[in-house]
């Protein structure tokens, strides 16, 4: 069940950068689609366990595996990083034109 809620998560982020026509909103989107694929890992990660790997008293809990945790917080960090500069990117598009709407853009701009 929470799966399927991972995939639709993927999937609206997915569509939303097709259909949408708005830059700003395809990059909400990516990062809606980013946040899905992010918490499919999280979710394969605790497959195992939902235990912290910790030095503790207990005997024979499953933990979860830390490796897939340390690789989402280094994606989350770069899609951060890589959402920033999209941005910038469509504060400078939105100074030089007075839609943000990708099909105008691309009808002002060509030859």
């Amino acid at each position: 069940m929470l799966e399927a809620f991972v995939f639709a998560t993927i999937l609206c982020g997915f569509f939303g950068i097709i259909f949408k026509k708005n830059l700003v909103m395809k990059i909400v989107s990516m990062d809606v689609m980013s946040t899905g694929v992010v918490s499919y890992y999280v979710l394969m990660a605790s497959r195992e366990g939902l235990f912290a790997p910790i030095v503790s008293d207990a005997k024979n809990v499953a933990y979860a595996d830390p490796v897939p945790q340390a690789v989402i917080l280094t994606a989350i960090v770069i899609g951060f990083s890589i959402q920033a500069l999209m941005l910038v990117g469509v504060m400078k598009l939105a100074r030089d034109n007075p839609t943000l709407e990708s099909h105008e853009i691309e009808k002002n701009n060509t030859p």
